[in-house]
């Protein structure tokens, strides 16, 4: 049983109902990218045991492997993807913000440094998806 809090004078403790963050956009937008960071979290877990039945021998990565063409993970893997791209993008329009680059003086917009950022993600998973699709 856990004590109540105790009453302080001066300090004051908002009770706030369960669904706040459905009131505004900005609100909901954050919590869809902590709810990334769980996704992202399993999608690795998953991996690293495939990475293990790889290590067991071939039948048992291939039981890995019918297991994960089942519907549910097929649709875990497209959710997740989803969360991923989310998680990668806010990340990448934080760079602006955290990342101060300066040419000579002036420094460049934190707009023109996340856009620099998206785009060199877009050449690298370019390149990585022509290398992969050509077998």
């Amino acid at each position: 049983m856990t004590a109540p809090r105790p009453q302080r004078p001066g300090l004051y403790y908002p009770t706030l109902p369960a669904t706040w963050w459905l009131r505004r956009p900005s609100y909901f937008k954050f919590m869809m990218r902590e709810l990334s960071s769980v996704f992202v979290a399993i999608f690795l877990v998953v991996l690293l045991v495939q990475v293990r039945r790889i290590g067991q021998g071939p039948e048992a990565y291939a039981a890995a492997l019918q297991t994960l063409r089942s519907p549910g993970w097929i649709l875990f893997h497209v959710v997740a993807l989803g969360f991923a791209i989310l998680h990668s993008v806010t990340w990448f329009n934080l760079t602006g913000v955290v990342q101060v680059v300066r040419v000579g003086e002036r420094q460049v917009p934190p707009g023109l440094v996340a856009g620099a950022a998206l785009a060199a993600w877009g050449v690298v998973s370019l390149v990585l998806l022509w290398f992969f699709a050509r077998g």
